[in-house]
C-alpha cells in the first residue's frame, strides 16, 4: 500500500474541513438520488425483504450523518498527517487518506451495483470489501489521530456490519427467484 501515491488533489481536497464534509454529502447523495423510483418501483418491492430492514426513512437520517463523520475524519487524518510525528503515525495517517478514498469508490458503487444494475449478490461483496476497508482505515488512523477519528468512524463501522447483513438478508432471500437478477 504504500508504494502508491495518493495524486496531490487527494491530499488537498480534505484540508478544507467544509470540503472534507461536504464532499462525500453530495457524491453520498447524488448517488442515492435517483434510487427513490426503483424503491417505488416493481423489482425493489417484489423482492422478498428481511425481517430486520431498517424503515425507508432511516436511510436519508443516518448516511448523512455517516458521510460528514467519515468526511470530518479525513479532515483530522491531513491534519494529523501535517503535523510533526513519527515516520509511523505520519505513514498511518498516509494510509488511512488512501484507504479513505478506497472507501469512498466502494461506497459510492453499492447503490448502482444494488439498485440500478440488480445484483445484489455483486453488491453484498462491495459491500464486504467496503466494510473490511474502513474497518482498517478506523484502526489505522486510530493511531495517527491519538484515537479522535475512531469516534466519527466507529458508527460508520456498526452500520456497514448491520447493513452487510442486510444485503446478505436480501440475496439470502430471493435466491433462485425467478426475475431475480443474481440467479
Amino acid at each position: 500500500m504504500s508504494s502508491i501515491s495518493l495524486p496531490p488533489i487527494l491530499l488537498e481536497l480534505p484540508r478544507n474541513a467544509v470540503v472534507a464534509i461536504l464532499l462525500p454529502l453530495v457524491l453520498g447523495s447524488l448517488s442515492a438520488y435517483p434510487t427513490n423510483k426503483i424503491v417505488d418501483g416493481p423489482w425493489y418491492r417484489g423482492l422478498k425483504h428481511p425481517s430486520f430492514e431498517p424503515p425507508d426513512a432511516t436511510f436519508g437520517i443516518v448516511w448523512p450523518i455517516l458521510y460528514a463523520s467519515m468526511g470530518w475524519a479525513s479532515h483530522l487524518a491531513i491534519k494529523a498527517y501535517e503535523q510533526d510525528l513519527s515516520d509511523s503515525s505520519r505513514m498511518d495517517a498516509y494510509t488511512g487518506l488512501k484507504l479513505y478514498w478506497i472507501q469512498l469508490g466502494l461506497n459510492l458503487v453499492w447503490t448502482p451495483i444494488f439498485f440500478f444494475a440488480k445484483q445484489i449478490g455483486l453488491a453484498m461483496v462491495d459491500l464486504v470489501a467496503l466494510t473490511g476497508t474502513v474497518y482498517g482505515m478506523t484502526f489505522v488512523l486510530h493511531n495517527a489521530t491519538n484515537g479522535k477519528t475512531t469516534l466519527f468512524l466507529a458508527p460508520y463501522c456498526a452500520w456497514l456490519t448491520f447493513a452487510s447483513c442486510v444485503n446478505f438478508g436480501f440475496w439470502y432471500l430471493n435466491r433462485g427467484r425467478s426475475g431475480f437478477k443474481d440467479e
